[in-house]
């Protein structure tokens, strides 16, 4: 996803990408079949072992109480621009755009009832933006029309084509673990003996 993203924001948007980070959710947040905050944390860093530009951010993970994806980027915001951002070579600070980068299912979950607050999408979506991979089954433009939070902030939602369509999802790897299917070549092979190492997903 997030080389996806790169590719898109140089060709189609006036901006230079600085960094990722992946920021894995708490053990609070008590998804079935989740493994402990500690192993998703080290997983993600083996799997960008080799990235110059990719990151993994602990502070959510380690949380002991589930934060809201709205409070999420309020920490990257301060954590990447609490002293008025990137220093220039002229001395000057400038501020980092920091937006959320999501796959069209889960911007689809917008619109369950309950599940998101109005405030918070606001502020996801007009105060950062968002970069919404599509996804397979997800008709992302469609739902952008009906959702009143993304149309009302549209101007910073872009949506990413995806150009070769790629179905893999966490849930399908922890799937195919539990059920003795083949997961090679899917995951980084560090990731895979990792996952077999400490009998996660079993």
């Amino acid at each position: 996803m997030f080389e996806i993203a790169r590719d898109h924001v140089l060709d189609h948007l006036p901006y230079e990408v600085l960094g990722g980070y992946f920021s894995p959710v708490s053990d609070a947040y008590a998804k079935p079949g989740l493994a402990s905050w500690q192993h998703r944390v080290r997983m993600c860093e083996m799997g960008i072992s080799d990235s110059q530009w990719l990151m993994v951010d602990s502070w959510e993970p380690s949380n002991e109480r589930y934060i809201r994806t709205a409070r999420v980027l309020d920490h990257f915001d301060q954590m990447l621009n609490g002293e008025g951002g990137l220093e220039m070579p002229d001395g000057t600070r400038r501020k980092i755009r920091i937006m959320l980068l999501a796959g069209g299912d889960l911007i689809q979950s917008f619109a369950i009832p309950n599940l998101w607050k109005e405030a918070d999408l606001d502020h996801i979506v007009g105060d950062f933006g968002c970069l919404i991979i599509e996804r397979t089954g997800a008709d992302v433009h469609d739902f952008l029309l009906q959702n009143d939070a993304l149309y009302r902030h549209r101007k910073n939602v872009f949506v990413v084509k995806q150009y070769i369509h790629n179905d893999i999802s966490s849930t399908k790897i922890r799937l195919f673990i539990k059920r003795g299917m083949s997961i090679k070549y899917l995951l980084p092979k560090s990731v895979i003996d990792y996952i077999y190492e400490h009998g996660l997903y079993r």
